[in-house]
């Protein structure tokens, strides 16, 4: 029974990371109108799902590190209460998150629940100094990295654009609104009708390119990359996040990895589907505006960052890395809401500690009942 809950618990902290976080890698398609919100998740769902069974061959480090390992006991990691409070406190913290429309990340959340379970269960055993290293150092390190890369990147893309004689042109968006008049009025009846009002507004305007690269069509050609770099966004997110929910699945005997990170990936792609609008509009369009050449350079930093980190069994945050590549670029075209990325630091600053008193009031409440 209690391994029962175990799985549960992991699947509802996979549904409510997919629902947090599958649509951060094509933030950029939509926000810059390079696609629409359904063609977008759908391509974040397929390419995210085969992160996580790439996962299954080149991320087994961090598997080890999200099963507790190294920084409690290891008679500890063998509870399976342990792990359920590891997974019900991160799965809470980022399901809350979602619903208010606020990108976090599952890796502090999880990081949070980790420090607060494992606190609870052995106090001064905990292995703060693994806390530090491997976990909080590469969080609070990545999105400063990705804000300055992305901002460098893009000063140096923008300059070969020049060099090639790529311009951009701004047009406005257009839009037809019907608006009803009365047309004749008496004491009985009165009589409606329908004009056509057409209005353009500064605040939707696109950004394309003309030109050509290499004998093809620039705008075209960027469209391409913008896809494929989103695509390797996605891709390294299920590459990092999906390994870190199985890890929590290690004591569990009965059910092998592969396997495990199949069903995660698979519950994690359905949180996308169906609970991800509100922090997608949050990535899209309320950090920057952004072009479809800004986008691709946001999401080739990203995936490159989380990639890296990925093999190398590094648990940095997806949102923080697309975040900071987001913000890099906003503070370049001198586009960014600085209010709003308030908001979301604020939200990161409450991550860790809402996670670890969650998760540490679970365990207690599961080894007294238990």
């Amino acid at each position: 029974m209690i391994l029962i809950l175990l799985f549960i618990s992991a699947c509802f902290l996979a549904y409510s990371n997919g629902a947090n976080d599958n649509f951060k890698g094509v933030a950029t398609l939509f926000g810059s109108g390079t696609t629409n919100f359904k063609k977008a998740i759908n391509w974040a769902t397929i390419t995210t799902f085969s992160g996580s069974i790439a996962a299954i061959f080149l991320a087994n480090e961090l598997v080890k590190n999200f099963s507790g390992k190294g920084l409690v006991p290891n008679e500890l990691i063998t509870m399976p209460v342990f792990a359920i409070s590891i997974a019900l406190g991160a799965a809470v913290t980022v399901f809350i998150a979602t619903k208010i429309g606020m990108p976090i990340s599952t890796t502090h959340s999880l990081v949070g629940a980790l420090f607060g379970a494992g606190v609870m269960a052995v106090g001064s055993q905990f292995n703060f100094e693994k806390l530090g290293n491997t976990f909080l150092m590469p969080l609070i390190v990545s999105p400063l990295m990705a804000a300055v890369v992305s901002f460098i990147a893009y000063i140096i893309f923008r300059f070969f654009r020049k060099q090639l004689g790529v311009t951009k042109k701004t047009k406005l968006s257009i839009h037809e609104n019907q608006v009803p008049t009365v047309n004749a009025m008496s004491m009985d009846s009165a009589s409606l009708k329908t004009k056509t009002i057409i209005s353009a507004s500064i605040n939707n305007t696109i950004e394309t390119y003309e030109g050509q690269i290499f004998g093809l069509k620039s705008q075209k050609l960027l469209d391409s990359l913008h896809y494929l770099s989103a695509g390797i966004v996605s891709f390294a997110r299920g590459l990092n996040d999906t390994p870190k929910i199985v890890g929590l699945l290690l004591i569990i005997n009965t059910i092998d990895i592969k396997w495990s990170m199949i069903i995660i990936a698979i519950i994690m792609g359905a949180g996308g589907l169906i609970n991800s609008k509100k922090v997608g509009i949050t990535m899209s369009k309320k950090i920057t505006p952004m072009n479809s050449g800004q986008g691709f350079t946001a999401n080739l930093i990203t995936g490159l960052l989380v990639t890296t980190a990925s093999i190398h069994g590094m648990p940095v945050s997806t949102t923080h890395v697309s975040v900071g590549s987001i913000f890099g670029i906003g503070t370049v075209t001198k586009k960014a809401d600085y209010k709003m990325i308030g908001k979301i630091l604020l939200s990161w600053l409450l991550t860790l500690p809402m996670a670890a008193i969650i998760s540490a009031l679970i365990f207690k409440t599961l080894e007294t009942v238990l």
